[in-house]
């Protein structure tokens, strides 16, 4: 068979005359501003240029564009090698982006092109939630529509327990804690999420009940690699606007440890590669702050990236999926949330 495996991300500036677009692509994202039109039009607009200054100041920092597109393309191909090494089937990886170039209408004409039996919707976000893959996969569904794609297509909504990619994550931030503890006092372990508005985990979104599994999970399974109890703590980065969002943010955290007189070891673990949200605001941002506050060291474990063990999670769901009768699947191939989280598309 012919399989079309099409990677979910958001999307980044291709340059720093992007950004305002990008910008506007992102607030007027319906799983994003809720509100109804012409409001919303008006809304991205103005956000769009209140936050666009800052912005493009921060991705001239990290280059002048992100760099999430060319790092998906890497992992697309790393995937589709792993997936073509040991099977009967034929697969070819696309990317279809959020809120920039690739869009996903350019990328279901490319999978027509391609003419595949079967589709598998894989995205790059670990943990689901309504605003990243749920909006991702809305989007794809409406361009498929449009396009006249019609084709078998399976849809991964989540892998936030996988065990290759707990492994991963707990490998990497060993190896980092390591050295951190090898400088004196044993570190303090942030692992730091995307943010989301409160609001949003009240309507039923389950983001933050996966992350808090993931943490949970990878906390476990460091604990048995060292032997030890762990100091650790979950916070939340990337926060815009006035909102309340979901606590302990970074900043409390730093200055928490700052407070213990503790190193910190910071664990991106809703990002799977760099970005601006890792190479700005972790390795900028953050790591100023830090030394500001008196820290004692500040450690930041790399994204997943092109490690193996992530590589082969990725492709593990998508030979997993396409085997199943289910057209949405969690890595466990059935509902993985309570039900008092009505968000999750596995109803």
């Amino acid at each position: 068979m012919r399989i079309a495996v099409v990677l979910l991300n958001l999307g980044g500036p291709d340059s720093l005359d992007a950004v305002r677009p990008y910008l506007f692509n992102l607030f007027y994202d319906p799983a994003i501003m809720g509100l109804p039109n012409p409001l919303r039009y008006l809304a991205a607009n103005i956000l769009a240029t209140l936050r666009g200054k800052k912005a493009r100041e921060i991705f001239a920092k990290i280059g002048g564009a992100s760099p999430i597109l060319g790092a998906t393309i890497r992992q697309a191909g790393a995937l589709e090698a792993e997936l073509n090494r040991n099977s009967d089937d034929e697969h070819r990886v696309f990317i279809s982006m959020r809120h920039w170039h690739p869009f996903a209408a350019e990328t279901v004409e490319a999978v027509k092109e391609y003419a595949p039996d079967k589709i598998i919707i894989l995205p790059l976000y670990p943990q689901f939630s309504t605003t990243t893959t749920g909006s991702a996969l809305s989007d794809w569904a409406q361009a498929a529509e449009q396009e006249g794609l019609i084709c078998i297509t399976k849809r991964i909504c989540c892998y936030f327990a996988e065990v290759d990619f707990i492994d991963i994550h707990a490998r990497l931030a060993w190896s980092v804690y390591k050295e951190a503890s090898a400088a004196g006092r044993k570190p303090r372990i942030l692992f730091s999420a995307h943010g989301l508005p409160e609001s949003f985990v009240l309507n039923g979104d389950p983001y933050q009940f996966q992350t808090e599994e993931t943490v949970r999970m990878v906390v476990k399974r460091l604990e048995e690699i060292s032997g030890e109890r762990l100091d650790y703590a979950l916070c939340y980065q990337s926060r815009v606007g006035i909102m309340k969002w979901l606590s302990p943010s970074i900043d409390a955290e730093l200055e928490r440890a700052a407070v213990d007189g503790l190193p910190v070891v910071v664990v991106p673990v809703s990002f799977v590669s760099e970005h601006s949200e890792t190479l700005a605001e972790l390795d900028i941002k953050y790591k100023v702050q830090a030394a500001k506050l008196g820290l004692p060291g500040y450690y930041r474990v790399p994204a997943l990236s092109l490690e193996r063990g992530f590589i082969k999670s990725l492709a593990w769901l998508a030979e997993y999926t396409k085997r199943l009768p289910r057209k949405i699947c969690s890595f466990e191939g059935v509902r993985s949330c309570p039900d008092e989280f009505t968000g999750c598309p596995n109803k």
